[in-house]
């Protein structure tokens, strides 16, 4: 088994009070569901195919894609799909489904999901995934039905990192935000949401079953969501 790395320093806790929490916003990938299929995607299996496709090294292909993902990070264009297909003359959304068996859901997520539902909190699945890897992880996982409601960044017309985008989330949901908990493994995200005045702000970890785990040094972490769930 590999060796977890655990940063040297202990985590911040929520201390749990599920009755101050109306609303459960969560966010899919690295949160819900395993990072390690985004993360083998994107830094590898489109480098190897790309560079097959442009007869180039899958060294020079991952270089070259990693500093042009960069140039998108926390935009909407991150996570487009069609962007990416387009910039990089690749059906993006097929080659997903090619290795769509590394698709997989946390341990506990679904244990937790159906705790908040026991205990009537609203559940609110909130991603910047584009909605056609929406559709893709929805349909291998089968989580969807534990959600009131599914919202894409694109529907808001903005990413997380932005706090309009909470602002926006609040009108299409209505939500109390200090009596809503948002769960989430980028710390932008969730200083964005802090900024906006989110209630409850819980920072994922361990967002790749293969890689290390690394509590924030800004918000409460957990590496599992059994830490959330009280008897």
């Amino acid at each position: 088994m590999q060796e977890i790395s655990i940063e040297n320093r202990a985590p911040l806790f929520w201390e749990v009070d599920w009755r101050t929490v109306d609303t459960v916003l969560l966010d899919m990938d690295g949160t819900l569901l395993d990072r390690h299929f985004d993360d083998y995607f994107w830094e590898h299996f489109v480098p190897e195919v790309y560079a097959a496709k442009n007869d180039v090294t899958v060294e020079l292909a991952r270089r070259e894609l990693l500093a042009t993902y960069k140039k998108t990070e926390g935009t909407l264009a991150w996570t487009d799909l069609d962007y990416w297909s387009q910039e990089l003359g690749l059906d993006i959304p097929a080659l997903k489904i090619k290795i769509e068996h590394l698709i997989d859901v946390h341990p506990y997520v679904i244990d937790f999901l159906k705790f908040c539902r026991a205990i009537g909190k609203k559940i609110h699945l909130v991603t910047n995934a584009h909605s056609k890897t929406l559709e893709i992880k929805m349909r291998k996982t089968a989580i969807g039905e534990h959600f009131d409601r599914i919202v894409c960044a694109e529907e808001v017309g903005m990413a997380k990192e932005d706090p309009v985008f909470w602002q926006r989330l609040e009108k299409l949901l209505d939500f109390e935000p200090k009596r809503t908990l948002l769960a989430d493994d980028t710390e932008k995200v969730l200083l964005s949401a802090r900024q906006y005045g989110m209630g409850v702000l819980i920072y994922v970890a361990r967002p790749s079953s293969t890689g290390p785990i690394r509590y924030s040094r800004d918000f409460p972490s957990i590496v599992y969501f059994k830490e959330l769930i009280v008897p």
